[in-house]
């Protein structure tokens, strides 16, 4: 390994559990010199049940550790739920630190959208954040924009990326309030407002009652991590990384061989 792959920082991706996967694998073409460090939050899994301030202690105490064990290039926030509550105060309180941040893809919805019926589909928790009502007020006024919480969707994803069966009555039931017909429109636009959902998007199309533009935002997180994150000439990957960590500490065999799918060992 040369000198400037071991001056190079991990980049720490974090996520209430393996939805994250989405954005690290869009992260990992864009950045092939870096290392990268999974953290997956499932002892509090799944975000979108928690009481508010309970939810933005455990996450601030947590990043508290994160940060001094592993001083990261950079921390990606790849969970909506934990971003739009936490964001501000995760800035706030390590200011020496570069978060980027996942926030419903609703601007560029906005800007594609033909129809003008554009749907939202999260966790109840981003859904009812006040951050995310901002955004449709401030880029998608002109838009009619619904807001889908979904109490079930994220696990049926974690489910459904281990290879478990999840029913297609259950799946539908989940999104069936996405699509909306107006004035002779329909929904065009769904906005996947939760990392886990990209994983489940050939189900969501094959299931769709008409065909939509299913909006993942992982690529557009990965360059805004890229853009904030030195490239180093003549750099080695460090095989120093390339690691996940579960807070539970016991991830099941299943999570394991995903991950290792994924080029991740797991501590």
């Amino acid at each position: 390994m040369t000198s400037a792959a071991n001056e190079l920082k991990p980049v720490l991706i974090f996520d209430s559990g393996i939805g994250g996967l989405t954005v690290l694998r869009e992260a990992r073409v864009l950045m092939p010199e870096r290392g990268f460090i999974y953290i997956a939050d499932d002892a509090g899994f799944p975000y979108g049940g928690w009481e508010e301030q309970a939810l933005k202690e455990r996450i601030i105490t947590l990043f508290g550790r994160l940060l001094g064990q592993y001083d990261p290039e950079v921390c990606v926030i790849a969970c909506n739920t934990a971003f739009t509550l936490v964001g501000a105060d995760l800035r706030a309180a390590f200011p020496q630190t570069t978060f980027v941040g996942t926030v419903p893809a609703i601007k560029p919805a906005a800007e594609r959208t033909r129809s003008g019926l554009v749907s939202v589909l999260a966790t109840h928790g981003t859904v009812k954040r006040a951050y995310t009502r901002d955004l449709i007020q401030s880029f998608a006024q002109q838009c009619h924009v619904r807001l889908v919480g979904s109490e079930n969707l994220a696990r049926m994803a974690e489910a459904y990326i281990r290879g478990d069966a999840v029913s297609d009555e259950a799946v539908m039931t989940e999104i069936d309030q996405c699509f909306v017909e107006k004035d002779g429109r329909k929904t065009d636009i769904v906005v996947l407002a939760c990392t886990h959902y990209p994983f489940m998007a050939n189900l969501f199309r094959r299931l769709a009652p008409w065909p939509v533009d299913w909006l993942d935002p992982a690529e557009a997180i990965a360059r805004r991590a890229r853009s904030l994150v030195p490239q180093v000439a003549d750099s080695v990957h460090p095989d120093d990384f390339d690691f996940a960590v579960f807070t539970t500490g016991n991830p099941d065999f299943s999570t394991t061989r995903l991950m290792q799918g994924f080029g991740l060992k797991v501590r």
